[in-house]
């Protein structure tokens, strides 16, 4: 029997339609990747004039800025969504709000290697990626014209991507986003209430439970969400409270990238290669707003950073774009129990 079920955060629906389609072999789909001769890849050594300047990177011993030598490489996108400098210039005509594109765009370029993902690199290599993303987000937090800063990766050309280096992207916004915002606001009325973070009675709930939780470290979990919106939809969150990824101490980062490459690994054995989206759910940049000083005054306690990840294995159509509801063909707790069993497997 399918179950509507109300995700908890955001109080959005989503019908769990088990009955369409369980079994994880019935998603062994190849992904497709827009795949160039790595002398050609502008993301490649010996290519980094095919790129604006880098504005950070983590290399080699003697290597200079702009030359082969690195591991990490942070670049502005050659194609920005929105431009860094311009004045905001906010306005507004009856109903219409509008306002200059103003904001950041940047490429973190993963790794030299040009045929790799975050299941084969090592997880000392992801733990750098890691630091390359804290590194940046504290730069651009201190331009006050950002309220939102974003971390993304697009893998595959069903999730986005158009380059098959392996990459992700960082965007700054001059507004909060609805989504991030609808969760915000969720926490913060929560705490409120209770003087509790609603992310951390989440993560104490599941453990209890043990239906939905994938994997336990020493500071992660990783959870099939209670409400997923897609088929293997996984939530990383730190065990300790915080709300700012770019403060997770080294040994949270080296921890979070041996899970996420090990939980990676399990999902390629169990469904194939596939395409996929990683997001950063980070907490907003806490920059003054005139006539509030108290905007985001409850941010250090009552919001939880976390990562998700959304495979690509099912579309998006007219019933979704019409209702704001998902169908997810396979229960958390199924996806759960499988990747449980696959990981027992991995060495």
């Amino acid at each position: 029997m399918p179950e509507l079920r109300k995700d908890p955060i955001i109080q959005r629906w989503v019908i769990i339609a088990a009955e369409r389609g369980q079994r994880p072999l019935d998603f062994k789909v190849e992904t497709t990747v827009f795949d160039v001769n790595p002398k050609a890849c502008p993301l490649c050594p010996n290519n980094e004039d095919r790129t604006p300047p880098e504005v950070f990177s983590i290399r080699l011993d003697g290597s200079k800025p702009d030359t082969p030598g690195w591991l990490v490489r942070v670049v502005p996108n050659k194609f920005p969504a929105l431009k860094l400098d311009g004045e905001l210039n906010r306005r507004g005509i009856g109903l219409f709000d509008m306002m200059n594109g103003i904001g950041a765009h940047e490429v973190v370029i993963e790794t030299p290697e040009h045929s790799a993902d975050w299941d084969t690199i090592s997880a000392e290599q992801l733990q750098r990626i890691f630091v390359a993303y804290q590194v940046r987000l504290r730069v651009l937090g201190e331009d006050e014209r950002f309220r939102y800063l974003l971390v993304f990766r697009n893998y595959g050309v069903q999730a986005g991507a158009s380059l098959a280096h392996p990459h992700s992207q960082i965007i700054a916004l001059p507004i909060l986003p609805q989504l991030p915002k609808e969760k915000l606001l969720s926490a913060r009325q929560y705490f409120l209430e209770k003087e509790r973070c609603l992310f951390c009675d989440l993560i104490f709930q599941e453990q209890e439970l043990q239906k939905r939780v994938v994997y336990e470290s020493e500071h992660i979990i990783v959870l099939s969400p209670f409400a997923a919106r897609f088929p293997y939809e996984l939530h990383f969150f730190p065990k300790q409270h915080s709300h700012d990824f770019s403060q997770a101490s080294a040994d949270v980062l080296m921890d979070l990238a041996k899970v996420m490459k090990r939980v990676l690994t399990a999902l390629k054995q169990l469904i194939g290669q596939h395409a996929y989206n990683l997001v950063l759910q980070n907490a907003p940049n806490p920059v003054p707003r005139p006539g509030r000083p108290d905007y985001w005054g409850t941010l250090p306690y009552d919001y939880h950073w976390h990562w998700e990840f959304l495979p690509r294995l099912t579309r998006v159509a007219g019933f979704e774009w019409g209702t704001g509801f998902y169908i997810n063909p396979v229960a958390p707790e199924a996806a759960a129990e499988f990747l449980r069993e696959t990981l027992t497997q991995i060495p």
